[in-house]
């Protein structure tokens, strides 16, 4: 039997997953996964509290403002103000003010999202030369029938039934267990 090895994206090591759709080889790996990701969003959440706080009107805005609004790192910006090619003002001990015109300039707001294209529906040859059959895709990778029919479920993926045998996509199955 042919056991699909995949690489956890946490630690990289591989493993067999006990699921189609497993990305981390353990329970650890998927608690620092979803602390990563919670962390991430507090992370965000702060960020765009400090953006909402900025009035559009302010010709001044401080370096964590600057790092919010524009995404860049706080080194950058201090570089880009010791080498004077952003106007700043310093006001004290972490009180620096860049000039918010000359930022925007040099690093724009995207004000609309990036387009994502829209899905466009597959073509497939359901014909019986370029499908599998539910038993050819459980000897192959080494599951039982059921795990293929909920998988084919789960995925949406086009069966076609000739006679006793149901026909499903290589390329679709394929790409499903790589």
């Amino acid at each position: 039997m042919n056991k699909i090895q995949k690489q956890c994206e946490v630690c990289g090591q591989s493993f067999v997953p006990k699921t189609v759709d497993s990305v981390y080889c353990s329970k650890k790996c998927g608690a620092a996964a979803y602390r990563k990701k919670k962390a991430l969003k507090k992370k965000e959440e702060e960020q765009q509290a400090v953006i909402d706080k900025i009035s559009a009107d302010r010709l001044y805005i401080s370096v964590p403002e600057a790092i919010a609004l524009f995404g860049v790192a706080k080194s950058t910006l201090y570089r880009l103000v010791r080498q004077k090619r952003i106007p700043a003002i310093n006001l004290g001990t972490r009180l620096v003010r860049i000039d918010r015109a000359a930022i925007e300039e040099m690093f724009p707001i995207r004000q609309t999202p990036l387009k994502k294209e829209k899905p466009t529906a597959k073509l497939y040859s359901l014909e019986p030369q370029d499908c599998y059959t539910i038993g050819e895709i459980a000897q192959k990778f080494g599951i039982s029938d059921s795990t293929v029919y909920k998988h084919i479920r789960k995925f949406s993926i086009p069966t076609r039934q000739i006679g006793n045998y149901v026909y499903t996509p290589k390329n679709e199955i394929d790409n499903l267990y790589k």
